[in-house]
Protein backbone atom coordinates (compact mmCIF):
# COMPACT_ATOMS: atom_id res chain seq x y z
CA UNK A 1 0.00 0.00 0.00
CA UNK A 2 2.79 2.44 0.89
CA UNK A 3 4.13 2.31 -2.66
CA UNK A 4 0.76 3.17 -4.20
CA UNK A 5 -0.31 6.03 -1.92
CA UNK A 6 1.00 9.35 -0.72
CA UNK A 7 0.07 9.59 2.97
CA UNK A 8 -0.47 12.93 4.70
CA UNK A 9 -0.85 13.49 8.41
CA UNK A 10 -3.69 15.79 9.37
CA UNK A 11 -1.67 19.02 9.53
CA UNK A 12 0.11 18.25 6.25
CA UNK A 13 -3.21 17.64 4.52
CA UNK A 14 -4.80 20.76 6.02
CA UNK A 15 -2.01 22.91 4.56
CA UNK A 16 -3.08 21.82 1.06
CA UNK A 17 -6.25 23.86 1.45
CA UNK A 18 -4.24 26.84 0.17
CA UNK A 19 -6.67 29.75 -0.24
CA UNK A 20 -9.84 27.67 -0.63
CA UNK A 21 -12.61 29.63 1.13
CA UNK A 22 -14.89 28.12 3.76
CA UNK A 23 -18.34 28.36 2.18
CA UNK A 24 -20.32 26.59 4.94
CA UNK A 25 -21.45 28.07 8.25
CA UNK A 26 -22.55 26.35 11.45
CA UNK A 27 -26.28 26.11 10.53
CA UNK A 28 -25.29 24.59 7.16
CA UNK A 29 -23.14 22.01 8.91
CA UNK A 30 -25.82 21.10 11.44
CA UNK A 31 -28.31 20.47 8.65
CA UNK A 32 -25.89 18.08 6.92
CA UNK A 33 -24.87 15.95 9.90
CA UNK A 34 -26.43 12.60 10.65
CA UNK A 35 -27.35 11.14 14.02
CA UNK A 36 -24.36 10.92 16.38
CA UNK A 37 -21.90 12.43 13.88
CA UNK A 38 -19.38 14.84 15.39
CA UNK A 39 -17.99 17.27 12.84
CA UNK A 40 -17.25 20.94 13.43
CA UNK A 41 -16.10 23.74 11.15
CA UNK A 42 -12.47 23.12 12.16
CA UNK A 43 -12.80 19.60 10.74
CA UNK A 44 -14.34 20.97 7.56
CA UNK A 45 -11.48 23.43 7.19
CA UNK A 46 -8.73 20.88 7.85
CA UNK A 47 -10.07 17.91 5.91
CA UNK A 48 -12.88 18.77 3.52
CA UNK A 49 -11.54 22.02 2.04
CA UNK A 50 -8.28 20.47 0.77
CA UNK A 51 -10.32 17.61 -0.71
CA UNK A 52 -12.75 20.07 -2.26
CA UNK A 53 -9.81 21.91 -3.84
CA UNK A 54 -8.28 18.68 -5.17
CA UNK A 55 -11.56 17.51 -6.68
CA UNK A 56 -12.22 20.93 -8.20
CA UNK A 57 -8.87 20.69 -9.99
CA UNK A 58 -9.65 17.15 -11.16
CA UNK A 59 -13.10 18.09 -12.41
CA UNK A 60 -11.73 21.13 -14.25
CA UNK A 61 -9.09 18.97 -15.93
CA UNK A 62 -11.72 16.48 -17.11
CA UNK A 63 -13.96 19.28 -18.37
CA UNK A 64 -11.02 20.68 -20.34
CA UNK A 65 -10.33 17.24 -21.78
CA UNK A 66 -13.96 16.94 -22.86
CA UNK A 67 -13.72 20.29 -24.65
CA UNK A 68 -10.53 19.21 -26.40
CA UNK A 69 -12.19 15.99 -27.51
CA UNK A 70 -15.21 17.90 -28.85
CA UNK A 71 -12.94 20.23 -30.80
CA UNK A 72 -11.11 17.28 -32.33
CA UNK A 73 -14.35 15.57 -33.32
CA UNK A 74 -15.86 18.80 -34.64
CA UNK A 75 -19.02 18.37 -32.64
CA UNK A 76 -20.52 19.40 -29.35
CA UNK A 77 -20.44 16.37 -27.08
CA UNK A 78 -23.01 15.76 -24.35
CA UNK A 79 -21.96 16.88 -20.90
CA UNK A 80 -20.71 13.85 -19.01
CA UNK A 81 -20.83 14.14 -15.21
CA UNK A 82 -17.80 13.54 -13.04
CA UNK A 83 -18.68 10.61 -10.77
CA UNK A 84 -17.30 10.22 -7.25
CA UNK A 85 -17.80 7.05 -5.19
CA UNK A 86 -17.84 7.13 -1.38
CA UNK A 87 -17.49 3.78 0.42
CA UNK A 88 -17.13 2.59 3.99
CA UNK A 89 -18.78 0.71 6.83
CA UNK A 90 -22.14 1.26 8.44
CA UNK A 91 -21.74 3.94 11.18
CA UNK A 92 -18.35 5.20 9.93
CA UNK A 93 -19.87 8.53 8.90
CA UNK A 94 -19.76 8.20 5.12
CA UNK A 95 -23.28 9.61 4.57
CA UNK A 96 -22.45 12.83 6.42
CA UNK A 97 -19.09 12.91 4.65
CA UNK A 98 -20.84 12.68 1.26
CA UNK A 99 -23.39 15.39 2.12
CA UNK A 100 -20.71 17.85 3.27
CA UNK A 101 -18.63 17.12 0.18
CA UNK A 102 -21.69 17.68 -2.01
CA UNK A 103 -22.36 21.04 -0.37
CA UNK A 104 -18.78 22.25 -0.76
CA UNK A 105 -18.37 21.11 -4.37
CA UNK A 106 -21.66 22.73 -5.39
CA UNK A 107 -20.31 26.10 -4.25
CA UNK A 108 -17.50 26.08 -6.81
CA UNK A 109 -18.49 28.21 -9.83
CA UNK A 110 -17.56 25.70 -12.56
CA UNK A 111 -19.65 22.77 -11.28
CA UNK A 112 -22.66 24.10 -9.37
CA UNK A 113 -24.94 21.08 -9.97
CA UNK A 114 -23.83 18.27 -7.68
CA UNK A 115 -26.21 15.37 -7.07
CA UNK A 116 -25.94 12.73 -4.35
CA UNK A 117 -27.29 9.21 -4.86
CA UNK A 118 -27.13 6.52 -2.18
CA UNK A 119 -27.02 2.88 -3.16
CA UNK A 120 -29.59 2.05 -0.45
CA UNK A 121 -32.23 2.70 -3.12
CA UNK A 122 -30.80 -0.18 -5.13
CA UNK A 123 -31.37 -2.70 -2.34
CA UNK A 124 -33.96 -5.28 -3.28
CA UNK A 125 -37.31 -4.51 -1.59
CA UNK A 126 -37.92 -6.31 1.71
CA UNK A 127 -40.47 -8.60 0.05
CA UNK A 128 -37.83 -9.83 -2.38
CA UNK A 129 -35.19 -10.17 0.34
CA UNK A 130 -37.62 -12.15 2.49
CA UNK A 131 -38.53 -14.42 -0.42
CA UNK A 132 -34.83 -15.10 -1.08
CA UNK A 133 -33.95 -15.55 2.60
CA UNK A 134 -31.69 -12.49 2.58
CA UNK A 135 -33.21 -10.19 5.22
CA UNK A 136 -30.40 -11.07 7.66
CA UNK A 137 -27.88 -10.22 4.92
CA UNK A 138 -29.28 -6.82 4.05
CA UNK A 139 -26.35 -4.65 3.00
CA UNK A 140 -24.29 -7.61 1.78
CA UNK A 141 -23.47 -7.54 -1.97
CA UNK A 142 -26.16 -10.07 -2.89
CA UNK A 143 -28.91 -7.90 -1.36
CA UNK A 144 -28.46 -5.21 -4.05
CA UNK A 145 -29.92 -5.05 -7.52
CA UNK A 146 -26.49 -4.53 -9.02
CA UNK A 147 -27.80 -4.69 -12.58
CA UNK A 148 -30.11 -1.74 -11.90
CA UNK A 149 -27.27 0.22 -10.28
CA UNK A 150 -24.97 -0.46 -13.23
CA UNK A 151 -27.74 0.56 -15.63
CA UNK A 152 -28.18 3.84 -13.72
CA UNK A 153 -24.46 4.62 -13.83
CA UNK A 154 -24.21 3.67 -17.48
CA UNK A 155 -26.99 6.12 -18.31
CA UNK A 156 -25.39 8.87 -16.22
CA UNK A 157 -22.02 8.40 -17.89
CA UNK A 158 -23.59 8.35 -21.37
CA UNK A 159 -24.82 11.90 -20.79
CA UNK A 160 -28.55 11.16 -20.74
CA UNK A 161 -30.63 14.22 -19.93
CA UNK A 162 -32.59 12.57 -17.13
CA UNK A 163 -31.79 9.44 -15.15
CA UNK A 164 -33.88 8.14 -12.24
CA UNK A 165 -32.82 6.17 -9.18
CA UNK A 166 -35.03 4.42 -6.60
CA UNK A 167 -35.35 5.90 -3.11
CA UNK A 168 -34.87 4.14 0.23
CA UNK A 169 -36.65 5.15 3.44
CA UNK A 170 -34.73 4.42 6.65
CA UNK A 171 -37.83 4.73 8.82
CA UNK A 172 -39.73 2.14 6.80
CA UNK A 173 -36.46 0.22 6.29
CA UNK A 174 -37.47 -0.43 2.69
CA UNK A 175 -37.31 0.88 -0.86
CA UNK A 176 -40.25 3.21 -1.53
CA UNK A 177 -42.58 1.85 -4.18
CA UNK A 178 -43.10 4.28 -7.06
CA UNK A 179 -40.77 6.96 -5.64
CA UNK A 180 -37.62 7.99 -7.49
CA UNK A 181 -34.84 10.57 -7.49
CA UNK A 182 -34.22 12.17 -10.88
CA UNK A 183 -30.75 13.32 -11.85
CA UNK A 184 -30.84 16.07 -14.50
CA UNK A 185 -27.67 17.31 -16.23
CA UNK A 186 -25.41 17.25 -13.15
CA UNK A 187 -21.81 18.40 -13.25
CA UNK A 188 -20.90 15.91 -10.53
CA UNK A 189 -22.64 12.83 -9.15
CA UNK A 190 -21.61 11.44 -5.76
CA UNK A 191 -22.54 7.77 -5.29
CA UNK A 192 -22.42 6.73 -1.63
CA UNK A 193 -22.77 3.19 -0.35
CA UNK A 194 -21.31 0.24 1.52
CA UNK A 195 -20.12 -1.84 -1.41
CA UNK A 196 -19.53 0.64 -4.24
CA UNK A 197 -15.91 -0.55 -4.60
CA UNK A 198 -16.92 -4.21 -4.57
CA UNK A 199 -15.67 -6.39 -7.41
CA UNK A 200 -18.60 -7.94 -9.27
CA UNK A 201 -18.56 -11.69 -8.89
CA UNK A 202 -19.22 -12.17 -12.59
CA UNK A 203 -16.06 -10.18 -13.23
CA UNK A 204 -17.46 -8.44 -16.31
CA UNK A 205 -18.49 -4.97 -15.13
CA UNK A 206 -17.95 -3.22 -11.80
CA UNK A 207 -19.81 -0.28 -10.25
CA UNK A 208 -16.43 1.41 -9.75
CA UNK A 209 -15.76 1.25 -13.50
CA UNK A 210 -17.95 4.34 -13.74
CA UNK A 211 -16.13 6.33 -11.04
CA UNK A 212 -13.69 9.09 -11.90
CA UNK A 213 -12.60 9.25 -8.27
CA UNK A 214 -13.36 7.13 -5.20
CA UNK A 215 -13.07 7.68 -1.46
CA UNK A 216 -12.97 5.12 1.36
CA UNK A 217 -13.83 6.33 4.87
CA UNK A 218 -11.80 4.16 7.26
CA UNK A 219 -11.44 3.61 11.01
CA UNK A 220 -10.54 0.84 13.46
CA UNK A 221 -13.24 -1.84 13.60
CA UNK A 222 -13.55 -1.53 17.40
CA UNK A 223 -14.20 2.21 17.07
CA UNK A 224 -16.82 1.70 14.37
CA UNK A 225 -18.61 -0.84 16.58
CA UNK A 226 -18.78 1.69 19.42
CA UNK A 227 -20.09 4.34 17.03
CA UNK A 228 -22.72 1.88 15.81
CA UNK A 229 -23.86 1.15 19.37
CA UNK A 230 -23.98 4.87 20.19
CA UNK A 231 -26.03 5.50 17.06
CA UNK A 232 -28.40 2.67 18.01
CA UNK A 233 -29.01 4.35 21.38
CA UNK A 234 -29.63 7.70 19.64
CA UNK A 235 -32.09 6.06 17.24
CA UNK A 236 -33.87 4.40 20.15
CA UNK A 237 -34.65 7.87 21.50
CA UNK A 238 -35.69 9.32 18.13
CA UNK A 239 -36.48 7.38 14.94
CA UNK A 240 -37.47 4.16 16.70
CA UNK A 241 -40.15 6.13 18.58
CA UNK A 242 -41.97 6.75 15.29
CA UNK A 243 -44.91 4.32 15.09
CA UNK A 244 -44.16 3.89 11.37
CA UNK A 245 -40.59 2.79 12.09
CA UNK A 246 -39.67 -0.75 11.11
CA UNK A 247 -37.75 -0.92 14.40
CA UNK A 248 -40.43 0.50 16.70
CA UNK A 249 -40.16 -2.66 18.82
CA UNK A 250 -36.67 -1.50 19.86
CA UNK A 251 -37.98 1.78 21.31
CA UNK A 252 -38.76 0.34 24.75
CA UNK A 253 -35.54 -1.60 25.25
CA UNK A 254 -33.66 -0.96 28.47
CA UNK A 255 -30.09 0.31 28.21
CA UNK A 256 -28.75 -3.17 28.86
CA UNK A 257 -31.06 -4.73 26.26
CA UNK A 258 -30.26 -2.01 23.72
CA UNK A 259 -26.53 -2.54 24.15
CA UNK A 260 -26.86 -6.31 23.76
CA UNK A 261 -29.15 -5.98 20.73
CA UNK A 262 -26.90 -3.45 18.99
CA UNK A 263 -23.79 -5.58 19.53
CA UNK A 264 -25.56 -8.69 18.29
CA UNK A 265 -26.63 -6.90 15.09
CA UNK A 266 -23.11 -5.56 14.66
CA UNK A 267 -21.43 -8.92 15.18
CA UNK A 268 -23.79 -10.98 13.05
CA UNK A 269 -24.45 -8.52 10.20
CA UNK A 270 -22.63 -5.19 9.96
CA UNK A 271 -19.27 -6.18 11.40
CA UNK A 272 -19.23 -9.35 9.35
CA UNK A 273 -20.10 -7.44 6.17
CA UNK A 274 -17.29 -4.99 6.92
CA UNK A 275 -14.70 -7.73 7.35
CA UNK A 276 -15.79 -9.91 4.45
CA UNK A 277 -16.87 -7.41 1.79
CA UNK A 278 -16.20 -3.76 2.57
CA UNK A 279 -12.74 -3.51 4.15
CA UNK A 280 -11.10 -5.65 1.42
CA UNK A 281 -12.07 -2.95 -1.13
CA UNK A 282 -10.30 -0.14 0.73
CA UNK A 283 -7.17 -0.13 -1.41
CA UNK A 284 -9.23 0.15 -4.59
CA UNK A 285 -10.06 3.73 -3.57
CA UNK A 286 -8.38 6.83 -4.98
CA UNK A 287 -8.34 8.37 -1.50
CA UNK A 288 -8.51 6.84 1.99
CA UNK A 289 -9.75 9.00 4.85
CA UNK A 290 -8.61 7.61 8.21
CA UNK A 291 -10.68 8.55 11.28
CA UNK A 292 -9.64 8.13 14.91
CA UNK A 293 -11.80 7.31 17.93
CA UNK A 294 -13.00 10.91 18.46
CA UNK A 295 -14.23 10.96 14.82
CA UNK A 296 -11.51 13.38 13.73
CA UNK A 297 -9.53 12.51 10.62
CA UNK A 298 -5.92 11.70 11.51
CA UNK A 299 -4.46 11.03 8.06
CA UNK A 300 -5.30 10.97 4.38
CA UNK A 301 -3.80 8.67 1.75
CA UNK A 302 -3.96 9.70 -1.91
CA UNK A 303 -3.27 7.07 -4.53
CA UNK A 304 -0.54 8.05 -6.96
CA UNK A 305 -1.60 8.75 -10.53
Amino acid sequence: MLDRYLTFHRDEWAALRAATPLTLDQPDLESLQGINDRIDLHEVTAVYLPLSRLLNLYVSAVQDLQRVSSTFLGSKASKVPYVIGVAGSVAVGKSTFARILQALLSRWPNHPQVDLVTTDGFLYPNAVLTERGLMDRKGFPESYDTRALLSFLRAVKSGQEEVSAPVYDHVAYDVLDGVSLTVRHPDIVIVEGLNVLQVNREGVEFVSDYFDFSIYVDADVDDIEEWYVARFFALRESVFQDPDSYFTNFAELTDEQADATARHIWTSINGRNLRENIAPTRERASLIIRKQRDHRVSEVSLRKL
